[in-house]
């Protein structure tokens, strides 16, 4: 699938979804246009979706605990 996105330099282009995932993880796209519910995704503030899951930008929160604190 082909998704129209914005670019953090205000530049428009149209890119693929494997290529939009990549982007997304770069983060250098700010927002990107999702046609199933028309209308502007704002990356980082609206949930995004993934075929994997969901795609969250932020601190890792599955890390386990240090040892010590199995001991």
């Amino acid at each position: 699938m082909v998704l129209r996105v914005k670019f953090d330099n205000e530049k428009y282009d149209y890119v693929n979804s494997e290529t939009i995932d990549e982007l997304i993880g770069r983060k250098q796209i700010a927002m990107f246009y999702r046609p199933s519910e028309k209308r502007w995704i704002n990356i980082g503030v609206d949930p995004i979706r993934r075929q994997t899951g969901v795609f969250y930008i932020g601190p890792e929160r599955r890390t386990p605990p240090p040892e010590s604190l199995f001991d």
